[in-house]
């Protein structure tokens, strides 16, 4: 048994192949995981499949099939940089997929509502935050989002996708023999949205994963030309990042 960023317990059959997360007091969230796993199955990106679902007034258990593979944040740099083109693919194919068979959105709007939300109850946690950010008040990053939202809303209304929400290395499964992404796991966030909330939570979760400059310069240069994207956003990605922390909590 583990716990999630969620709170979720998680627990695996001991032939590894089905997992169940059970989740105390919620049952929303994890409602939702469901419905977003069901919906995605069917485009072959290598995500669960749903086994089994119960819920109650006391909590909910969440049943799925087991994506083969060890999380890449488990590999050393030198295996994740070889297995990092395919798990670019993989990103690539889950925006590529129709947002109009997408029923689910994870606006910007609403991503800035739950900071507002996080940051008034004082529940931001820094350990999320970057290291430069840390000794930041909160409400002073969420002043420098709110300043910026009319220009990322006007770039989100023009560069929506479907993204996962929460695209960072623990989340793309790789084959520890061949280091080709399996698939996708905790789909609890996704929706339609700015590429760049996933863009950017792949690449800065991958930091502490490299050997140096060279690693990273490597990894940037390899998804940004997979993902077809000749001149990247650096603002866009800084402005994401700034955002995320503080909708966790």
């Amino acid at each position: 048994m583990n716990h999630g960023e969620s709170g979720d317990s998680v627990y695996r059959r001991s032939d590894a192949s089905v997992f169940a997360k059970v989740s105390v007091g919620g049952v929303e969230s994890l409602a939702g995981e469901r419905l977003r796993t069901e919906w995605l199955a069917p485009f072959d990106l290598g995500s669960a499949k749903v086994l089994d679902w119960h819920a109650s007034h006391e909590g909910a258990c969440l049943v799925m099939s087991a994506v083969p593979g060890i999380p890449a944040s488990e590999l050393p740099a030198d295996k994740l940089l070889r297995a990092w083109p395919s798990m670019a693919r993989r990103l690539r194919l889950l925006h590529e997929v129709p947002v109009a068979d997408c029923p689910f959105a994870r606006p910007l709007s609403a991503m800035f509502d739950r900071a507002v939300d996080v940051v008034g109850r004082n529940a931001v946690n820094k350990e999320f935050l970057d290291p430069d950010q840390q000794d930041i008040p909160p409400p002073q990053l969420l002043e420098v989002v709110r300043m910026q939202m009319p220009q990322r809303l006007a770039q989100e209304a023009r560069d929506r996708v479907v993204c996962h929400g929460d695209a960072c290395m623990p989340n793309f499964m790789v084959d520890p023999r061949t280091l080709r992404c399996t698939g996708l796991i905790d789909l609890g966030r996704l929706g339609t949205a700015d590429r760049y909330v996933d863009i950017s939570l792949f690449l800065a979760n991958a930091r502490d994963s490299w050997r140096g400059p060279d690693d990273e310069l490597a990894a940037r240069r390899s998804l940004f030309d997979t993902l077809e994207i000749g001149e990247p956003d650096d603002a866009r990605l800084d402005f994401y990042l700034r955002l995320d922390p503080l909708t966790w909590g």
